[in-house]
């Protein structure tokens, strides 16, 4: 009996069994793809049989050598909510309350990443969203340098609780097509703010680009052996992260007024990190600004400024903390109390704790100041700064996602292209505007990369750049207006769509608040082209054709049938420039006629090209009958 029980104990190791396991993107709360044939799949031990049930459908498979394992449903209506249940030998998953719909997925860069909780009228906005039938799954950022087969998010159901941290963007779009059509609506938002095209597009279509695409690759050196310096690189994090955890600069009081800087380097404040000595440093640096401030402030009370900073900080002035903030995006502004100001030195401490990305002081020098009685002092300058707990310290490397391509495409795209899904929106470019003329291939590449990976031709609709930067008193040459263009010539793919926002940008912030329009013209080409709407317009004027006539160049706009107007008080239309031979433009007088624009310059007698809106930031005002604003294009290729 005892040799038995021995040998039965013996055998136990060998007779555990792994649970069987779905990857994150399915969970409860979920949405899948109506109308099409829908893959389920995940892990278990290998040989294992797995059965999978949905909606009277039973499903069966069988692990692989490595332990995977998928199913295909057949397609289904839409509807629900429904369970779905997997059973393993060991074990057995039950997600509730899925939903068929359309899943649609939002990529880009930080105009796509923008939260709810950071748009216009975002109080009302929360407040208002009960919408049950819209999900969001918020892809947990990530790198890597091989394709994964998992990432990481939870599925949540959009109500005033949840919202706030939605792709604004995304969840203004998925809000009219819900409205308009009554289908639930999934949105998957894996996006990362700062990235250029090229991270999100596979290795398999960047390898076929030429070498003048790869150049700036070259000097980043991926080591031989790359899994045992990740593991180094792990093991140097965790040394960062404790003394992150434990930071010396509060423990110390950097802040007080007392505290000896003599011997802390100087920074040329505001700039960006990236720009000074610290360069690609993350972490936790501190900066103090000794202040002289004149007789007669003792007592008073003060507004301090200090612009926005990338990503969090806490200020103190003589000791006293006066605020903090967590936002990359906010202006700082602090009131002083009375009392906290004096006569002679004063001293500003600030502790910026950046998270990754870029870094530091990045509003205009004339932002950060002191106000005192109506006087203003100005801050702007060298300050003292040390370093209290970085990466740097530690050798510890963060892989910025642009720092070779394919990085977010395998982290945070592969693992989901057997996800069945509708659509995507998109909205990036900012990133890649200094090489406007490389993403006229890098975008349609990374378009149809994506559409071989599902193995679809799915719509695929994106977001024109914004009017942003300070205005131009003369017509000049522009980066955004060329990537503009780039992203324009892209509607030559067969199932896309631009939703043109040249109007509703702002001078001074690269991310405009008003997400809500930009959903919505995102939505009216989905409504138009995928939901049957025809009746809809969908897309902004754009240039046909131009025509010279004497000394006026008479320009054909598409997508204008009913006419176009000029929103202005006066009438009369803006954002014309006129050249000719010389290749010198010249602002042009512009008068409506139809769905054409006659434009001419006294200036300019025998003109040969027109633009419109080619500028940063142009102010144009030409809008079709369904209240779109036309498209920003130039007739020349100069």
């Amino acid at each position: 009996m005892k040799r038995v029980l021995l040998l039965w104990i013996c055998l136990l190791p060998c007779l555990v069994m792994a649970e069987v396991r779905l990857p994150a993107v399915f969970s409860s709360h979920m949405v899948m793809q109506r109308d099409q044939k829908v893959n389920v799949w995940g892990w278990a031990d290998k040989n294992e049989r797995v059965e999978v049930l949905f909606n009277g459908q039973t499903k069966r498979a069988k692990a692989d050598a490595e332990g995977k394992w998928t199913v295909q449903l057949e397609p289904m209506k839409q509807g629900g909510p429904y369970t779905l249940t997997v059973k393993g030998r060991a074990n057995t998953i039950i997600l509730t309350d899925i939903l068929l719909g359309d899943i649609w997925v939002c990529s880009g860069q930080s105009n796509m990443e923008w939260t709810v909780k950071d748009v216009n009228d975002a109080a009302r906005e929360i407040a208002e969203a009960n919408h049950p039938m819209i999900r969001s799954f918020n892809v947990v950022k990530n790198i890597s340098f091989k394709p994964l087969d998992a990432l990481e998010g939870e599925w949540t159901v959009c109500s005033p609780t949840t919202v706030p941290d939605y792709s604004a963007v995304g969840y203004f779009f998925a809000r009219k097509l819900h409205q308009e059509t009554g289908v639930p609506i999934g949105i998957i938002n894996s996006s990362w703010g700062g990235t250029d095209v090229e991270t999100w597009t596979s290795a398999d279509a960047f390898n076929t680009l030429p070498g003048e695409f790869k150049k700036r690759y070259e000097a980043v050196a991926i080591p031989a052996d790359l899994d045992g310096f990740l593991a180094e690189n792990e093991r140097k994090k965790e040394l960062y992260l404790q003394a992150l955890a434990q930071e010396k600069g509060l423990r110390e009081e950097w802040f007080a007024p007392t505290h000896d800087i003599s011997a802390w380097r100087s920074l040329e404040v505001p700039k960006l990190w990236a720009q000074t000595e610290l360069g690609d440093t993350h972490g936790m640096v501190w900066f103090n600004l000794d202040l002289t401030l004149p007789a007669g402030v003792d007592g008073k009370a003060g507004e301090l400024s200090l612009g926005m900073i990338d990503d969090n900080e806490i200020t103190w002035v003589n000791g006293v903390k006066v605020g903090e903030t967590n936002g990359y995006n906010l202006n700082r502004v602090y009131a002083v109390p009375a009392g906290v100001l004096k006569e002679g030195q004063n001293r500003i401490a600030v502790r910026v704790y950046d998270t990754g990305g870029g870094a530091g002081f990045y509003s205009e020098s004339g932002q950060l100041s002191l106000k005192i009685d109506g006087r203003t002092y100005p801050l702007a300058g060298q300050w003292k700064y040390r370093e209290g707990a970085t990466n740097q310290q530690f050798g510890y490397q963060e892989f910025s996602p642009n720092l070779y391509p394919s990085l977010l495409y395998n982290a945070m795209i592969h693992p989901i292209i057997a996800f069945a899904m509708k659509g995507a929106i998109w909205y990036q470019g900012e990133n890649n505007a200094g090489a406007a003329y490389h993403y006229r291939t890098l975008f349609p590449l990374m378009i149809n990369d994506w559409r071989a990976k599902w193995g679809r031709e799915f719509p695929f609709y994106w977001v024109q750049l914004a009017n942003y930067m300070a205005k131009e008193e003369q017509p000049v040459d522009s980066d955004w207006a060329k990537l503009r263009e780039a992203q324009t010539m892209t509607l030559s793919l067969p199932q896309t769509g631009e939703a043109v926002i040249i109007d509703i940008g702002e001078a001074d912030d690269i991310h405009p608040r008003n997400k809500q329009d930009v959903g919505l013209r995102l939505a009216l080409n989905a409504l138009n082209k995928d939901y049957g709407f025809t009746d809809i317009a969908y897309a902004s004027p754009i240039y046909r054709s131009m025509d010279i006539q004497g000394d006026r160049a008479i320009i054909t706009f598409d997508h204008a049938d009913q006419g176009l107007s000029a929103r202005n008080k006066h009438g009369y239309v803006e954002g014309f420039a006129i050249a000719g031979s010389d290749r010198k433009f010249y602002w042009a007088k512009a008068v409506i006629e139809g769905n054409k624009v006659i434009v001419q310059s006294d200036q300019v007698k025998n003109p040969v090209a027109v633009r419109y809106g080619w500028a940063n930031n142009p102010d144009v005002n030409l809008y079709n009958a369904a209240g779109l604003p036309a498209t920003p294009f130039r007739t020349d290729d100069w």
